[in-house]
């Protein structure tokens, strides 16, 4: 982790909402060039509380949530069927920074899903179409025939949106902004929902 050279952080120095202090964040890992900024773990846990993480990719946020879509019959979906809080984190490390979010999640809706879905390239929306995701595959040959098959029988055709195919959104009410400090004395600030305002605080490294 980058030992920043940055000034403390200082929770008067930041915007009453979380929202838009992480958008600025956001704004600067992009800017700066950072590989898949825009990529985030996310963490979840099913009824036997056993948790699971993995990458995703965000595909938008405003403040109603943080938006990120899979299939609905993958490990990640049934979890969150069983318990739906989720934890995201965004990990920049040529900024030393990093921003923790938890909350809970809900399938957006299905006009949303499709939206998204039609934005994807043809053959991305094929392999959404013939993944059994996270299933044990006979051979590696078996999904690569059915992808093509797919792709012969919907060339020049609109690909349907699979019925276990969609988004979901967080809704925080928990966001941390981290920031590498010298000696490890590392800069955390945090930001506690408390109904339709925020609790900034900043906690010690």
């Amino acid at each position: 982790m980058t030992e920043g050279t940055h000034q403390p952080l200082d929770p008067a120095g930041f915007v009453p909402d979380p929202f838009e202090q992480f958008g600025r964040w956001f704004d600067d890992a992009k800017s700066a060039g950072i590989d898949l900024y825009d990529a985030m773990a996310l963490a979840t846990t099913g009824r036997h509380g056993r948790p699971s993480v993995r990458m995703v990719m965000l595909r938008g946020f405003d403040r109603r949530g943080f938006v990120f879509f899979t299939n609905y019959e993958s490990p990640k979906a049934r979890d969150l069927a069983e318990n739906p809080y989720a934890a995201l984190l965004f990990h920049w490390p040529r900024l030393g920074r990093q921003v923790r979010i938890s909350g809970r999640a809900s399938r957006i809706s299905r006009e949303e899903s499709e939206a998204y879905f039609r934005s994807r390239p043809f053959e991305s929306r094929i392999a959404a179409l013939v993944s059994p995701q996270s299933q044990v595959l006979p051979s590696r040959g078996a999904i690569e025939a059915a992808f093509r098959a797919k792709l012969a029988e919907f060339a020049g055709r609109e690909v349907p949106l699979p019925p276990f195919w969609g988004g979901f959104r967080v809704e925080p009410d928990c966001f941390e902004f981290w920031e590498a400090g010298p000696y490890r004395l590392h800069n955390r600030v945090r930001y506690i929902r408390e109904g339709e305002s925020w609790r900034i605080e900043l906690l010690a490294p």
